[in-house]
């Protein structure tokens, strides 16, 4: 990925383009982020752009995984059940919404543009990475979880389902759903629990 600009008036053409394609996402998803559209909206040249990204879908990536970075607050009830069970509520409720729509569009797209790929991971996975292995950790320090289990699987195990449901639609993403799937993970998860059932 290319680096990040430093000079004052790349600083500003960048911040231009991210704020253009914010929104445009928020107008007609990725299909109105087209570079062309990206272009005449921030005044910043197709050249500029490509300077800056190789291809559409890495310019999404980037300016939708910043303006979400803060869109899922961490929880903090109490316990590793409580903040764990809350936070694919609000996954779920975000899936759910006109967000979960540009996100699959993302993912689609850097299927098939694997330029883009690497900016959906940093700027979107790793932001939502972060605050789970930070969940976790409490939770591990209050002795609550299995500490066999990486924040990385208890990851993929609680929110996994989300976005399989979010792409094939066989289910729905509603606040009950999400209360049954994060029960049935946490059920395996949760040392306590296991220590109960044996």
């Amino acid at each position: 990925m290319a680096e990040e600009p430093t000079h004052p008036r790349s600083v500003r053409a960048k911040d231009s383009v991210l704020c253009a394609t914010r929104e445009l996402l928020d107008e007609g998803g990725l299909p109105a982020a087209s570079v062309d559209a990206i272009s005449a909206r921030s005044g910043v040249s197709k050249a500029t752009i490509y300077k800056h990204w190789p291809c559409r879908a890495a310019v999404a990536a980037e300016a939708f995984g910043r303006r979400m970075a803060d869109a899922i607050p961490l929880p903090d009830t109490g316990s590793a059940r409580g903040d764990l069970a809350e936070q694919v509520r609000r996954v779920s409720a975000f899936y759910g919404g006109d967000s979960g729509k540009v996100f699959a569009q993302l993912l689609a797209a850097c299927v098939t543009d694997p330029a883009g790929a690497p900016y959906f991971r940093q700027f979107f996975l790793a932001t939502r990475w972060e605050g789970i292995a930070e969940l976790w950790q409490r939770a591990q320090d209050r002795g609550e979880v299995d500490a066999g289990v990486g924040a990385g699987t208890a990851m993929d195990v609680l929110f996994g389902p989300l976005i399989f449901r979010l792409l094939t639609g066989h289910a729905p993403l509603t606040e009950a759903e999400a209360d049954t799937l994060s029960s049935a993970a946490l059920d395996g998860l949760l040392s306590s629990v296991r220590g109960e059932s044996s």
